[in-house]
């Protein structure tokens, strides 16, 4: 059965088909339940998808609205089940990694006689936090539009951020560049005396934000034409082009993470902009993300093997060394593996490095 350019191959658990009439429109659905969203079904016309924006669909009544049909048109309505898992196979999920380890190195004549699946699955975690730091590809993305607030929230299983861009309205993103010159301290509420005001439970009040954070989300930072009256010459304390910090002498935007908060802060010059967060996470955040890659798994092995060994008494320390070296050496094999180097790209790369500057 033919597809619709571009769209990926389905998984069907139902399907309903129909017998056009002349001009007819109308399809009612009796499926049960009924979809909820036109995204739950494809329709097909003589075999051949027709495109979504084609139809519509009441899921209240489940009717089911084509363009008008031609006597005998064959209209063939499947519910999708799930979406093929598509590159799935280049991953292993943790459950198969204690399994397979435990096959390996756990029982009578093995390297580990006797260890709970409890403390096997705690290592086997750790590993994966671990090696998500600088091995896996565990960079994530997150897009918001910027709102008069100047903050955006940490995503909840941020570790670390790997840039910061915003996009303009040709989907090109610009990086935007962190300060250290501002922040957003606790703001302690004074009275006219300059005493700190106390609520009823002993406890210093605080303001939602500082004046600090007030000035400079409410600073102009549109550079001018010869950077003499932009917040960038005031970061940077340099009074013309002379002496500019390549950091700050960018008209991208700025900005700084108030970590106790969990908030991103930026410039005013970014508000109602498309923000792009590119941030990298331990990969324990949800069930799904809990797999490792097949490049990686060996390292796996050695780095569960070599925690549960350094953590018992009696084991010979030439064992706990042993597993320490080939733990290093998994993990450096799976990193070069994992670097995804490419001969033709690189000799693309190098080829532009060869030209001459003239001076």
């Amino acid at each position: 059965m033919p597809l619709l350019e571009g769209t990926q191959q389905q998984y069907y658990e139902n399907s309903q088909s129909f017998t056009a009439t002349a001009g007819q429109t109308d399809f009612t659905l009796t499926f049960s339940p009924l979809p909820t969203l036109e995204a739950e079904f494809d329709v097909f016309v003589n075999s051949n998808q027709i495109n979504s924006n084609t139809y519509s669909y009441n899921n209240s009544t489940g009717v089911l609205t084509l363009p008008a049909q031609t006597v005998g048109n064959i209209v063939l309505v499947q519910q999708v089940a799930q979406n093929e898992s598509l590159g799935n196979y280049q991953f292993i999920d943790l459950g198969d990694i204690i399994n397979n380890f435990i096959i390996s190195y756990v029982g009578e004549n093995k390297l580990i006689p006797k260890v709970r699946r409890a403390d096997i699955a705690f290592h086997a975690q750790r590993a994966i936090q671990e090696l998500s730091y600088d091995t896996f590809r565990s960079i994530k993305s997150q897009e918001i539009e910027l709102s008069p607030s100047l903050s955006m929230a940490m995503p909840h299983d941020y570790v670390n951020y790997v840039k910061l861009t915003w996009k303009d309205d040709k989907g090109v993103e610009h990086v935007i560049y962190p300060t250290g010159k501002t922040s957003n301290p606790k703001a302690m509420l004074q009275d006219d005396n300059y005493d700190f005001i106390y609520n009823e439970n002993g406890e210093i009040m605080e303001a939602a934000n500082s004046n600090t954070w007030n000035s400079f989300r409410t600073t102009d930072t549109d550079q001018t034409e010869d950077l003499s009256d932009s917040i960038y010459d005031r970061l940077t304390n340099s009074g013309r082009r002379y002496g500019l910090n390549p950091e700050s002498s960018q008209a991208n935007g700025l900005f700084f993470i108030d970590q106790s908060r969990g908030k991103i802060y930026f410039s005013s010059d970014l508000v109602n902009k498309c923000i792009i967060l590119k941030y990298i996470s331990d990969s324990l955040g949800t069930e799904q993300e809990i797999v490792v890659h097949k490049f990686a798994e060996e390292a796996m092995y050695k780095c569960i093997a070599h925690a549960i060994l350094s953590t018992r008494i009696n084991i010979p320390e030439y064992l706990v060394q042993r597993f320490k070296r080939e733990r290093f050496a998994a993990i450096r094999t799976a990193k070069l593996r994992m670097s995804n180097i490419k001969i033709e790209e690189l000799t693309q790369i190098m080829r532009g490095k060869s030209k001459q500057i003239k001076h």
